[in-house]
């Protein structure tokens, strides 16, 4: 295929090559970086002498250069270390601030091999010396070049990829810890799904423990808004809540420091965390309840399930120093359970119209669930359809908490 040349810019179409092995030969976007006019006809008849499919743009500083690679792009960069405003491996180094993806090639005199040596260890990706470059030679660079660059790319994605699977573990174990519980007549289950299920995790948090007296205490939240900083902070807040808890802090007063630390911690002022705070006592049997901006659990029992009719406070963060949380008392069956949830259990899509599912609709569907199935069983289900009826439409964090009581005869 003949090759085509020009010095009018031409923007990259897609930035994807064919692959090894593919039966479409590549086309190849090269800018050329030299201040000499001589050089650089050189440089253009060798590259139609080598068969490549390719555009070529002229820049003579690499002033010119990184404007190019920004509006433009390229593949490849053949690069002069010899420039008006730049020489060395500064000029390599400017290249890939500008476009971090496209090959570098730099071109070397003939007594200055070892300055291509430098600029590969900067990483350029190959070196040549000028006057001694073939039109087969030149080929071979470029393909490779590129090609190197492609595989580099990939490498490092991978990279942070894994990395990024490594913090989400770690930021997993921080916000779903495993529970503290002695006693065999209360159970834990709890799911936790992402939004994506490559995507970081949010803020979603909980915990169960039982203190010394007996009494078991649970927790439910999340950091408003997404990414690390969100998991962080509700990693904090489990932890904080996990230590006041079995420090003797209860109600009003562990949400009061709650909040402090939420304040302190955060990393921007508008973020804030809804929770919902559960005592049960099955001496009684009774459980004490206090809302942060969360909504309702719901109360299984005798077969049938339904929502907890509550008090409400305000979120954490919303009005710091408010500290209005009323406490929702509940007289418990003797068997039952208790589910709380964050609101990316409700807030996708019923079906395929634009209705969204909410508290309503998530009643209904827990309540068509086998209620002799174990609470493991009966989660799986409920999150299995919730996850069916969205459909993908709505990406959130959703958090499950379930706990299952029988008092002693």
């Amino acid at each position: 295929m003949t090759a085509q040349t020009s010095d009018v810019p031409g923007r990259l179409t897609g930035g994807v090559l064919p692959g090894p092995g593919s039966a479409v030969p590549p086309r190849y976007r090269v800018l050329l970086v030299e201040d000499d006019a001589g050089d650089a006809l050189l440089v253009e008849e060798l590259l139609a002498d080598t068969g490549l499919d390719h555009t070529l743009v002229w820049r003579k500083t690499l002033a010119e250069a990184r404007a190019e690679l920004v509006t433009d792009g390229a593949d490849c960069v053949l690069l002069d270390l010899h420039l008006p405003d730049a020489s060395g491996t500064a000029a390599v180094t400017a290249v890939q601030h500008a476009d971090p993806h496209v090959a570098v090639i730099v071109l070397t005199g003939l007594a200055e091999s070892h300055a291509g040596v430098r600029a590969v260890t900067a990483g350029a990706q190959d070196y040549l010396v000028k006057g001694q470059v073939e039109p087969e030679l030149l080929q071979r660079a470029v393909h490779y070049a590129v090609h190197r660059k492609q595989a580099e790319r990939a490498k490092a994605e991978l990279q942070a990829t894994q990395l990024r699977a490594q913090e989400n573990t770690r930021l997993e174990r921080g916000l779903l810890p495993t529970p503290l519980l002695e006693s065999p007549a209360v159970t834990a289950t709890t799911r936790y799904l992402p939004g994506r299920e490559s995507a970081l995790l949010a803020g979603d948090f909980l915990d169960v423990v039982q203190t010394d007296d007996h009494v078991v205490h649970a927790l439910i939240g999340d950091v408003s808004g997404h990414g690390p900083d969100e998991a962080a902070l509700g990693v904090a807040l489990r932890i904080t809540w996990r230590a006041l808890t079995l420090a003797g802090h209860r109600g009003e007063r562990l949400l009061d420091l709650l909040e402090r630390m939420l304040v302190a911690e955060r990393t921007r002022q508008e973020m804030f965390a809804t929770c919902s705070l559960l005592t049960l006592d099955l001496r009684e049997p009774t459980a004490v309840l206090h809302l942060a901006g969360h909504h309702e659990p719901l109360l299984t029992a005798e077969g049938t399930t339904r929502p907890v009719v509550a008090e409400h406070g305000v979120a954490l963060g919303l009005a710091p120093g408010l500290c209005h949380w009323p406490a929702t008392r509940l007289a418990l069956p003797r068997s039952g359970a208790l589910t709380l949830y964050t609101d990316g259990l409700i807030e996708g899509h019923a079906g395929p119209g634009s209705d969204r599912l909410g508290t309503e609709g998530l009643v209904d569907l827990v309540n068509g669930v086998p209620s002799w199935e174990p609470p493991e069983r009966q989660l799986d289900r409920l999150v299995t359809t919730v996850r069916e009826l969205n459909a993908e439409r709505h990406a959130d964090d959703l958090a499950i908490l379930r706990l299952d009581w029988r008092t002693p005869d």
